[in-house]
């Protein structure tokens, strides 16, 4: 009994000397903008000069993973592969932070990134990883300029749209209040009226001289 409890202690002040990671799953950078890879770490042991980081790296559908950065009381950046001269230190151990930037980012800079701190005692089970995905900024461009296109195009026409409805509208406001009137006329009366309507009064009169002058020379000619 006694071994069994203390085999239940060890467990105990082993799982409390576990670090907690903290990463970013995924992040979204853009061509030649500096892009920062985010891992920070929480540890019950003080930070001493035997603390690693170590952050590598796996290109997309590949199991090849390489080392692209390494601390130990000194920066060890990559001096060779893609990321030489492109790794830079941001983090600072003593306030739990491990991360680091990759400067002038490509497309071919897409893959995996895992960062694995050590403290001891303390020991960590699982590395967290970090998908990077690197774009261009002006496919973001030119989306914008396509929906701008879309809004100059479609905008016009919703336009010319409402302003039809409400012409039907007016049309059917006027239609409803004359029947409403009680008055009803044969589609002769009304075409009739409306011709009527659109004529103009004095050259009404004017056409009724001129014909009874016609008349009139007609009959003097017989």
């Amino acid at each position: 009994m006694q071994q069994s409890g203390a085999a239940r202690a060890r467990s105990c002040v082993l799982f409390s000397l576990l670090g907690v990671l903290f990463h970013d799953a995924h992040v979204r950078g853009y061509v030649g903008e500096k892009i920062k890879l985010r891992c920070t770490f929480k540890s019950s042991s003080e930070v001493t000069d035997k603390l690693t980081i170590d952050w590598t790296y796996r290109p997309p559908s590949s199991s090849r993973t390489e080392s692209i950065f390494h601390y130990q009381s000194f920066q060890y950046p990559t001096t060779a592969g893609i990321f030489r001269d492109r790794i830079s230190w941001v983090g600072n151990v003593y306030k739990g932070d491990a991360s680091i930037s990759i400067s002038n980012p490509t497309i071919k800079d897409n893959g995996t990134f895992s960062c694995a701190v050590k403290n001891p005692p303390d020991v960590h089970h699982n590395i967290p990883v970090t998908e990077l995905t690197v774009t261009e900024r002006g496919f973001g461009i030119m989306l914008s300029s396509v929906s701008l296109l879309s809004i100059l195009v479609f905008l016009p026409s919703a336009v010319v749209v409402v302003l039809l409805l409400v012409r039907m509208g007016r049309k059917a406001a006027r239609l409803k209040k004359r029947s409403k009137s009680g008055y009803k006329k044969s589609s002769i009366e009304v075409s009739d009226d409306t011709d009527q309507e659109e004529e103009d009064p004095c050259m009404t009169r004017l056409c009724v001289r001129c014909a009874d002058c016609l008349d009139s020379d007609y009959e003097e000619a017989y």
